[in-house]
């Protein structure tokens, strides 16, 4: 197994303990700074792994297949934890959640059909924002401009995510076309 895929595991890895530590606020109100760290490191090995897969030429079918499923777990795992804390509304998560459904999906009938669809520039910002919004959630720092920066970004997330939706559904929307008539 090459590093990007041992990097790939271990983000998948981190997940349950990233899930521990943001529902239980052990040891003694660390529980979040402890879930924190976890996720940004999490969130670093996901940048890190495609940069050496790619670098390196070591793009592999294991890879594909896991480096977006992990990314999902991380994701949905966190949005998941914070709605159950209270920390964002479930309806945004839903959002989020159903375009990564979509978009999965989507990716299958295009993999049955032999095309290949690459993440987009908007889909690449998507992340970035959710990734942004989700550290700044969990971190929760108790003043007003920090609050207000928070919302900002929680809004451009949740904006990107649906832009990133429309655009990767719009650059490819041959491949929902049926040629049997």
């Amino acid at each position: 197994m090459n590093l990007p895929n041992k990097l790939t595991v271990l983000r998948v890895l981190m997940v349950p303990f990233f899930v521990f530590f943001m529902l239980n606020d052990i040891p003694e109100g660390y529980g979040k700074w402890i879930a924190l760290t976890l996720f940004i490191t999490a969130s670093l090995t996901d940048l890190l792994d495609g940069k050496i897969a790619r670098k390196y030429n070591l793009v592999t079918n294991f890879g594909k297949f896991m480096d977006p499923l992990a990314d999902k777990l991380l994701v949905c795992s966190a949005l998941v934890c914070l709605t159950g804390k209270g920390m964002l509304a479930s309806w945004i998560v839903i959002v989020i959640i159903s375009r990564e459904f979509i978009i999965s999906g989507f990716r299958l009938v295009a993999s049955d059909n032999g095309v290949v669809i690459a993440a987009s520039y908007w889909g690449k910002f998507k992340t970035v924002f959710q990734m942004i919004m989700i550290g700044m959630l969990i971190g929760d720092l108790q003043f007003d401009l920090y609050a207000i920066l928070t919302q900002v970004v929680v809004w451009v997330a949740l904006i990107l995510t649906v832009v990133s939706l429309v655009d990767y559904l719009y650059k490819n929307r041959e491949v929902l076309k049926n040629d049997e008539h």
